[in-house]
């Protein structure tokens, strides 16, 4: 449609607008007694209403029921983590066995590299975009030093043309062809937090795994904002935060998906811990690790209830406007926007 640059046509769009009954269902800052414009939801979420009473409910519980409260809770905490599963599947494209909610996202790239960057002598590298977010980059180096390699040789990183800001797809696929014997890993953000660019995740995950090599996203930017489909592009691994698009709170729980094809597999090397263990035996306190053929057995510890409140809080609202709506309303905000 054909934009104007009035207030007039700007309020015809926000009267038409079927979400703007959601604005109601955050707290915005103030300033001078009015709502701040708040443009950093990608750094930090504003607060749903309801989440104040989603984590007074486990507040309440605790209160009450004491350690009882896993069991006996409203939400049982045993099981608390379960309730997230299949919102957060959804957002991401997965199956509700690929997904689990748990720790912050750098552990949980931690822990899923473990498993997925498996170096040999031969093929060592990885392939990631340049000026990843430095939490990545951390990640990234301390992995190569923890196999003992040299980050300067066994990080290849993916720029920009000179004069251009967004990573040409043809320059990260002829990387991949150009060291196909050598990596072990491609790991690329599925949107690169500092130009706001979305990868060709299908693609990079095809063009990588023709050659037998893993490939796992940093959704951090990605999940709630854009559409995904990591089960359909068959990525081996993802994490995320929920505290950006997701609207969690400061440093509240992340993300991780494991590929199906993986959950078999129980020769994969893995930090076990017991909330990762088959849940049938898990009270049987028993020495042997028994993995959960799933997402969830890369958990460590159980739940972090009150952050979890959070997420289901946010989710909820998310479920209620529906993610194909709100992707519409981002679409035609970027068309203004760019008009």
């Amino acid at each position: 449609m054909q934009h104007q640059n009035t207030l007039a046509y700007a309020q015809e769009l926000d009267n038409k607008d079927e979400l703007k009954s959601f604005r109601k269902k955050f707290h915005f800052p103030q300033h001078n007694g009015s709502d701040m414009v708040y443009f950093t939801g990608n750094s930090l979420g504003l607060q749903p209403v309801t989440t104040e009473s989603y984590i007074q409910q486990e507040l309440n519980d605790w209160k009450q029921f004491g350690v009882e409260g896993h069991f006996l809770a409203k939400n049982p905490w045993f099981s608390y983590h379960e309730i997230l599963t299949e919102q957060s599947a959804k957002l991401v494209g997965g199956l509700s066995s690929e997904v689990v909610m748990m720790n912050q996202l750098t552990v949980n790239l931690h822990l899923l590299m473990v498993s997925f960057y498996r170096p040999t002598k031969q093929r060592y590298k990885i392939l990631c975009e340049a000026k990843a977010f430095p939490s990545d980059q951390y990640a990234l180096q301390t992995q190569a030093q923890f196999h003992g390699f040299a980050p300067d040789d066994a990080i290849i990183e993916v720029e920009p043309r000179a004069g251009e800001y967004a990573i040409r797809s043809e320059d990260i696929l002829a990387a991949i062809e150009k060291h196909k014997d050598e990596l072990a890993l491609v790991m690329f953000s599925g949107v690169n937090y500092f130009t706001g660019q979305v990868f060709d995740m299908k693609t990079i995950t095809a063009n990588a795994q023709k050659h037998g090599i893993v490939v796992g996203f940093d959704l951090a930017h990605a999940t709630g904002n854009i559409d995904l489909h990591l089960h359909e592009w068959g990525v081996d691994f993802a994490a995320w935060c929920s505290y950006k698009y997701l609207n969690s709170g400061p440093g509240s729980v992340a993300g991780a998906f494991v590929h199906e094809k993986h959950h078999k597999n129980t020769s994969l090397p893995i930090f076990a811990g017991w909330w990762g263990t088959d849940k049938t035996s898990r009270f049987k306190m028993e020495k042997t690790f028994v993995p959960i053929h799933g997402a969830e057995r890369w958990q460590l510890s159980n739940a972090p209830i009150l952050s979890m409140a959070a997420c289901k809080a946010a989710l909820d609202v998310i479920t209620e406007a529906g993610f194909e709506k709100m992707r519409k309303k981002s679409a035609f905000l970027l068309s203004y926007l760019e008009f």
